[in-house]
C-alpha cells in the first residue's frame, strides 16, 4: 500500500518530467518617447535635427516621431522619405508641438515659445552671444527643461555636435576659399597649388581649434602652403601633432601675423571664444596691407568675427570687397552643405534619444550622465546656467544642487 506522502512525490516527480513553460528574464522597461522635428524657421538655416534613416531607427525601437511637413525641404529630404521611415506627418508646427521632447537645430523663437506646452523637453543650440532674455523668461515661464546640444560633452570630454559642425566649417571654408580665387567668381585665377614648378597659394589660419585643424588639412591636402596662428601653445602643439607633419605656427603676436597676411592669398579666422565675443585680432591696417585679390574667410562670424572689417553677408551675397581683398562672412557655414550638417546632427541626436529611452527618461539621464548633464542650461523652468543668470540678471540656481534636492 502507497502511502499519501510518496503519492505526492511520485506525482511531483511525474510533473518535473512534463515540459515546462520557459521563464525568461524580465528585462527594465523602456520609455516610450514622443518627439517632434519643427521646421526651421531662423534666416538661412537649412539643417534639419534628424534624417529619415535616424528616424526610422527610433520608430523603430518603439517610439513616435512627428515631423511638420517640409522640415528637410532645404536638406534634400521629403516628407516622403520621412513617412516611409515610419515617422508621422503634420500640416502644422502647433502638431508638432504636442510632442513631450522637441529636437530643433536653433533656438526657439518667441511665436514657437508660445507654441510649447508646459514640462517640455527642448534640445536646441544655445546661442551665449545672442540669445535673448524673453526667450529664457518664455522658457523658465512654461516650465520647460532645455538642453542645449552644443554644451553636450560625451564620454571623452569634448562637445560632439561642436566638434562636427567645426569639421564641416574648417572644411567648407577652404573649399570657399578655392571658389573665390576662380577668374568665374572675380579672383585671380589662383588654384591652392600641386602643380611642379609653380609657388603655392599661402594660407593663414588664425585659430587651431577643430575648424583650424580641418581648413589646415583640407588646405595641405590641396598643396596649399599653411601658417597657423593661436595664442595657445597646447593647441598648436596638438594640432601639429594631428596634422603629421611640421607646420609654421605662433601665438598671435601682431607683427608677425601682420607679415604673414601680407604675403597670404587666403586667411581664414578660425577663433572661437568659450563665452561672448571672438576677440578681434587682425586690425583694418593689416587688411589693407593684404595683397589685391586676397581672400578672407571669416568662419567665426558667428561670434562677431575676428577681422575688423568682417561684416555679416548672406547666402544670397555672401561676398563683398574692401581694400580689394574679397571678404566672405556669412554665419554658419555648416547650413551651406545642409544634407551632410544634417547628418552629422542625426549621429549624434539618434543614439541620444535611444539611451534616453533606455535610461527611463530625460531626467534620470541629466541625473546619471555628468557630460549630458553639461548641455541643460534650464531645469524645470529653474535658469542653471550662471553665465546667462549673471547677463541677463536672472535668478539661477545650481543644477547639481538642484537634482539631488528632488
Amino acid at each position: 500500500m502507497i502511502s499519501s506522502g510518496d503519492a505526492l512525490k511520485s506525482l511531483a516527480y511525474e510533473a518535473s518530467l512534463m515540459p515546462q513553460e520557459e521563464m525568461l528574464e524580465v528585462g527594465r522597461k523602456k520609455s516610450s518617447l514622443y518627439i517632434g522635428i519643427p521646421r526651421e524657421t531662423e534666416f538661412q538655416e537649412h539643417r534639419v535635427a534628424l534624417v529619415p534613416e535616424a528616424a526610422g531607427q527610433i520608430v523603430a525601437n518603439g517610439h513616435r516621431v512627428v515631423v511638420e511637413t517640409n522640415a528637410g525641404e532645404h536638406a534634400n529630404f521629403s516628407d516622403q522619405d520621412y513617412s516611409e521611415a515610419g515617422a508621422e506627418i503634420v500640416l502644422s508646427p502647433e502638431a508638432v508641438y504636442q510632442a513631450d521632447i522637441i529636437l530643433k537645430v536653433t533656438p526657439p523663437s518667441p511665436k514657437e515659445i508660445e507654441m510649447m506646452k508646459h514640462k517640455q523637453t527642448l534640445f536646441s543650440a544655445l546661442q551665449l552671444s545672442v540669445q535673448p532674455e524673453n526667450t529664457l523668461r518664455g522658457l523658465m515661464k512654461k516650465k520647460i527643461t532645455a538642453i542645449a546640444w552644443d554644451y553636450i560633452k560625451d564620454e571623452a570630454q569634448i562637445f560632439p555636435i561642436v566638434r562636427s559642425m567645426g569639421e564641416i566649417a574648417g572644411t567648407t571654408s577652404i573649399l570657399i576659399a578655392g571658389e573665390l580665387m576662380c577668374n568665374v567668381n572675380g579672383g585671380k585665377g589662383l588654384m591652392f597649388g600641386g602643380v611642379a614648378g609653380i609657388t603655392p597659394t599661402e594660407v593663414v589660419i588664425i585659430g587651431a581649434g577643430t575648424v583650424g585643424q580641418f581648413a589646415a588639412k583640407t588646405a595641405l591636402a590641396m598643396g596649399a602652403s599653411v601658417k597657423i596662428f593661436d595664442n595657445s601653445v597646447y593647441k598648436l602643439r596638438r594640432l601639429q601633432q594631428d596634422l603629421g607633419q611640421k607646420v609654421f605656427t605662433s601665438v598671435i603676436q601682431p607683427k608677425v601675423l601682420e607679415k604673414a597676411l601680407k604675403r597670404a592669398d587666403v586667411a581664414i579666422g578660425a577663433l572661437r571664444a568659450p563665452h561672448g565675443r571672438t576677440p578681434c585680432v587682425v586690425s583694418e591696417p593689416m587688411i589693407e596691407g593684404m595683397k589685391d585679390g586676397a581672400v578672407i574667410v571669416d568662419v567665426a562670424i558667428d561670434q562677431g568675427g575676428c577681422f575688423d572689417t568682417s561684416e555679416v553677408t548672406t547666402h544670397e551675397k555672401p561676398t563683398y570687397e574692401k581694400y580689394g581683398v574679397t571678404h566672405y562672412c556669412v554665419p554658419n557655414i555648416a547650413s551651406r552643405v545642409s544634407r551632410t550638417a544634417s547628418y552629422a546632427l542625426s549621429n549624434i541626436f539618434a543614439p541620444l534619444v535611444l539611451e534616453i529611452a533606455d535610461g527611463g527618461g530625460c531626467e534620470k539621464l541629466i541625473r546619471t550622465d555628468k557630460g549630458f548633464r553639461h548641455g541643460v542650461y534650464i531645469y524645470n523652468g529653474t535658469l542653471t546656467s550662471s553665465y546667462l543668470g549673471e547677463t541677463y540678471n536672472l535668478p539661477y540656481k545650481d543644477l547639481d544642487l538642484l537634482i539631488t534636492a528632488f
